[in-house]
């Protein structure tokens, strides 16, 4: 075998090799999702389903119980919906207008103000559990879909600032300075010249934050109760409820159910995600 042929040999089989061990945990969840109890039992965790039932589906979807309520996971994950839309898009649009204003609208301090901000990524999130429950319980927001939205925003400004101030670094002051002399202000330049070239920047920090927050727990355990909590609880709560037989195709189905949301957004947006990571919005 030619020395050309043998080398792509070996990185094709390597890749094979990692991506099939990579794979192959979904490949056990989908397949036990889709067979009864009868045949989990009877055959072993890599055959494949001899006859394939979607019930497992719909009983982790609308009946399956969490806890002392058997309605399935519907109702966590319409909450998880109406959490992650606004978290997600107000922490982008406030780490747009601070990246914005920290490297084309510097003030005295700025550096400093950005320094503080840099320290919030570095923060254990278990440490702000304390000083978060009692600002939320101030603000009357506490254990509410609301209280978690602001949970995710403070939170994420730190991260969303450091993404689109490395972004905006790379935009030529001459650009912003023309546009003044032209008389255009703070918030023309931002919508008319700023924006438009933040797409990039932008799908990565959306992708960033939907991921962060759709899969986040130890907030929506701590934050939540009752009808605000998240998927990831609810997750939590079926796959923990005891129950006189282990229904393993129900916690495979609903294990799939959670990670859908994110699964569909990296398949339909990846590239773009990739695209922003190639073209420097996370450097620095």
């Amino acid at each position: 075998m030619p020395k050309n042929n043998l080398s792509r040999f070996i990185v094709y089989a390597v890749l094979i090799y990692f991506a099939v061990y990579y794979l192959l945990p979904l490949y056990v969840m989908l397949t036990t999702s889709v067979k009864s109890m009868d045949e989990i039992r009877a055959g072993n965790l890599l055959s494949f389903p001899m006859h394939i039932t979607f019930a497992a589906w719909s009983k982790a979807w609308s009946s399956a119980c969490t806890g002392v309520e058997c309605t399935g996971l519907a109702p966590f994950f319409w909450n998880s919906v109406r959490l992650v839309v606004p978290a997600v898009l107000i922490s982008t649009s406030m780490g747009a207008i601070n990246g914005y204003i920290l490297s084309k609208w510097r003030f005295p301090g700025s550096e400093l103000v950005f320094a503080m901000l840099m320290y919030g990524l570095y923060i254990p999130f278990q440490v702000l559990l304390l000083p978060m429950a009692m600002t939320e319980g101030w603000m009357g927001i506490a254990s509410s879909t609301t209280g978690l939205v602001f949970v995710h925003v403070v939170c994420g400004i730190a991260s969303t600032t450091l993404f689109f101030r490395n972004f905006y670094v790379g935009i030529p002051d001459e650009l912003i300075n023309a546009a003044r002399l032209d008389g255009a202000g703070f918030w023309r330049i931002f919508w008319r010249i700023v924006l438009p070239m933040s797409i990039p920047i932008l799908m990565v920090t959306l992708i960033w934050q939907f991921t962060q927050i759709w899969n986040d727990f130890l907030f929506g355990l701590v934050f939540s109760a009752g009808g605000s909590q998240p998927i990831t609880v609810g997750l939590n709560n079926l796959a923990n409820t005891s129950t006189t037989v282990k229904e393993y195709n129900v916690d495979m189905a609903a294990a799939i159910i959670a990670a859908l949301p994110t699964i569909f957004v990296y398949v339909a947006a990846g590239k773009y995600f990739v695209r922003g990571l190639s073209a420097g919005a996370v450097k620095g």
